[in-house]
């Protein structure tokens, strides 16, 4: 895979940087065709450029929520619903946001993103669901290029102040300044970023709703999310702006909205009860239309219902969406007198928020006595097991935890979250034996794989195994994927002086620098300042022979995140 491929990216992000601008400007827009000039404005693959690049400075700000177990989550939620689309085959990505506002967005090349307060704030997972499938029917119904076409006079400048808010705001020196700038930027055009007409808002609304129901979820779902939405503002404080949830700002909500998305649901919902009872897709079909898709093989598997008497996957991950996107001791706090006080949150799920929160704070051992009535009842369940590995680990029960990771491994040897709980265990306080054991088991997951953390766990198992080249090169995609394209080509650069290289290391080096001299060039060519620019405000020497990983500098054999 070439991981960095940002020749194009410049280009994509001057236009279809604004594909995302100003879209509420004419609330009567009259819409094009599918298959108007916009299509011939910015391609399929300029538009996959610059949401994988926004996703990267989104990174770089410490914006996404890089959980393993949440984006694997939010991704199979999200492709069973794109299997039910209109268009399964089109490219789609999935992340959470570290945002405790209420709100979703959809951006070019099929990124969508979930604020970590929206998820928190659902009751059901058919209510997450709809507001993806909402988020998805903006994709599918073309309307981000049919607003590129309806500003594209205007698009040039909106373009510069969406790249400066999003550069700017990465610098060292920026402090808080950095979201402060980032939604300064925002604040001239989040409000046309993502707003899309009123008539693009329903057809979105019609198309979600339909493929909530293909995906075998409560197509009233979506109505009753925005429903409480109406309701949250209806009991507000007098109407300020600034009161008003972002999901309503970007997305408003009318009862003739509501009406007609409550009318399309009952329509969908009588339908259903003429159908046998099984899945509401049909495999064969859907083999027929929308095979290949990478990701997804089989959605009639992904929307398997949990057997009874087991754990809530959604209610689980709920949790951890809010526990990974808060403040663990506060949280803990939370939990632990909610539980003591109010019975109806004794749940499994606000214990294993309750357990996470504590692992999150250091306290393992308290951690793991929490974490046991749930494995006792809940044997087979992964989610919670994991967990216990992990409090077993910080414990310093490391025996047990290394038990309990190769079991779970042996059972799921592709799961990510669980090789790379695995791999840490065996990497720290490990052998060298045991480090190269976590490397080989990391490497195969690095393909077609954009998750910084990923390639940082497996560059710590092989610089531990005696493989610096390997850990260096894997530091310097860490690097890149995070949003600090500079970092990497100076780690890529010290690797490529190295006299110990074999023809195929210096191979993929090259080829990974040859990749990143575009992006680098055109970064320096208009001054942009990011925190590892340096031409820009942070002007700190790399250390010599360091790898280099957000800000943080370490020789090989430093162990240090």
């Amino acid at each position: 895979m070439n991981r960095f491929s940002p020749s194009r990216l410049f280009a994509a992000l001057l236009c279809a940087g604004l594909t995302l601008s100003a879209q509420a400007q004419d609330k009567d827009v009259r819409l094009p065709d599918l298959g108007s000039s916009a299509n011939a404005l910015i391609s399929p693959q300029e538009a996959q450029d610059y949401g994988a690049a926004m996703l990267r400075q989104m990174r770089a700000l410490d914006m996404v929520v890089d959980d393993p177990m949440l984006d694997d989550y939010i991704n199979d939620l999200g492709y069973r619903l794109v299997a039910g689309s209109e268009k399964p085959k089109e490219h789609f990505s999935f992340f959470i946001e570290k945002d405790n506002v209420i709100n979703a967005f959809a951006a070019p090349g099929g990124y969508i993103a979930v604020n970590s307060g929206l998820i928190t704030i659902t009751n059901s997972e058919s209510e997450l669901a709809g507001v993806i499938a909402h988020e998805i029917g903006h994709i599918t119904q073309n309307h981000l290029q049919r607003a590129f076409e309806a500003s594209k006079k205007d698009t040039p400048l909106m373009a510069l102040v969406l790249l400066g808010a999003i550069v700017a705001g990465a610098g060292a020196s920026a402090g808080d300044a950095a979201g402060a700038i980032l939604m300064g930027g925002q604040g001239l055009l989040m409000q046309r970023q993502i707003n899309f007409t009123r008539k693009d808002e329903v057809e979105a609304d019609r198309a979600g709703i339909q493929t909530l129901a293909n995906a075998g979820f409560d197509p009233a779902a979506m109505a009753s999310f925005f429903e409480r939405m109406q309701d949250t503002l209806r009991v507000g404080s007098g109407g300020d702006l600034g009161d008003v949830p972002a999901f309503l700002q970007d997305h408003p909500v009318t009862l003739s909205r509501i009406s007609d998305a409550k009318s399309r649901a009952g329509a969908l919902i009588a339908q259903q009860k003429l159908r046998p009872p099984g899945s509401t897709l049909d495999k064969s079909q859907w083999e027929k239309s929308t095979a290949p898709i990478a990701y997804v093989k089989d959605p009639t598997v992904l929307g398997h219902r949990e057997r009874k008497g087991d754990l809530d996957t959604y209610l689980l991950m709920r949790e951890r969406v809010r526990v990974l996107s808060g403040d663990a001791q506060q949280l803990a706090t939370f939990y632990a007198n909610n539980l003591q006080n109010q019975h109806d949150f004794n749940t499994p799920a606000n214990h294993y928020g309750y357990a996470l929160a504590l692992i999150r704070s250091n306290r393992g051992a308290k951690a793991a006595d929490e974490l046991q009535p749930l494995v006792a009842t809940h044997p087979d369940n992964q989610i919670v097991r994991l967990a216990m590995a992990d409090a077993k680990l910080q414990a310093g029960r490391r025996a047990e935890a290394l038990a309990l990771y190769a079991d779970l491994n042996q059972q799921s040897p592709r799961n990510r979250a669980i090789a790379m709980g695995y791999a840490k265990a065996l990497t720290e306080g490990g052998t060298q034996a045991e480090a190269n054991q976590a490397a080989t088991m990391l490497m195969p997951m690095l393909d077609n794989n954009e998750e910084p953390e990923l390639y940082r766990a497996f560059a710590r198992a092989s610089d531990k195994a005696g493989d610096s080249v390997r850990a260096g090169e894997a530091f310097a995609d860490a690097s890149y994927l995070s949003g600090r394209p500079f970092d990497a080509m100076e780690q890529l650069k010290r690797l490529l002086q190295r006299p110990d290289l074999d023809y195929y290391a210096r191979a993929r080096i090259q080829a990974r620098i040859n990749d990143l001299t575009p992006l680098v060039m055109e970064l320096r060519k208009r001054r942009v300042q990011t925190d590892d620019n340096p031409d820009g405000r942070s002007q700190q020497p790399l250390q010599s022979g360091a790898n280099c990983q957000g800000r943080v500098c370490f020789s090989a054999g430093d162990s240090r995140r």
